[in-house]
């Protein structure tokens, strides 16, 4: 069974890596020193402060490896490319419920991104797989538990992007970050070999 691709942003892409960097070079490195220090202090077997690093060390290593997991999967999707006209990742859309005549704003974007909180919903949400490809003026219904909700499309907008990419570049773009992380890597073995 092919693995379900993970749309996200570039910068939700930098986001990751930078995160899983962190916590290779420099969480791993912390806690091990915790664990060395503990260790220092004799007995383990009621060492509350070894249990707590151990504890860490565990969570660090599981936050990594779900991050590799969705890295792999990344399929980065470009701001630029979304339909000028039509709902697509990356685009903002102003809904009027038609029932209470309230508005409510939405970003679409990939199941990484989600943030409610923040407006920021998934493409695979009920509302999200609705307004995919739809225009302003339509109207789309989304059924809930409760029931079926009506919204009227009254804005799309698209997010101004830097520069203008075509979708043909987006595995360079995929690449372009894996590169410069293994040059940033290589570049810290190198300053560590000359500061000793």
């Amino acid at each position: 069974m092919e693995e379900k691709k993970n749309l996200m942003s570039y910068e939700k892409l930098r986001e990751l890596e930078e995160e899983r960097d962190e916590r290779r070079e420099v969480v791993r490195a912390q806690i091990a020193q915790k664990i060395k220090e503990a260790r220092e202090q004799g007995d383990l077997s009621e060492n509350a402060e070894y249990d707590a690093a151990k504890e860490e060390q565990r969570e660090n290593e599981l936050r990594i490896e779900e991050i590799e997991s969705i890295l792999k999967n990344a399929e980065v999707y470009l701001e630029e490319d979304v339909a000028r006209d039509a709902v697509g990742l990356g685009s903002t859309v102003t809904l009027l419920d038609v029932e209470y005549n309230e508005e409510v704003v939405y970003k679409i974007v990939g199941s990484t991104e989600v943030d409610s909180l923040n407006g920021k919903i998934s493409n695979e949400s009920p509302v999200g797989r609705k307004l995919i490809g739809a225009k302003k003026g339509a109207v789309i219904e989304v059924e809930t538990p409760s029931g079926t909700i009506k919204y009227k499309i009254t804005k799309v907008e698209k997010a101004s992007g830097k520069g203008s990419k075509s979708a043909k570049t987006t595995k360079k773009t995929e690449e372009a970050p894996a590169k410069k992380t293994e040059e940033k890597s290589a570049a810290k073995t190198t300053k560590k070999k000359a500061d000793k």
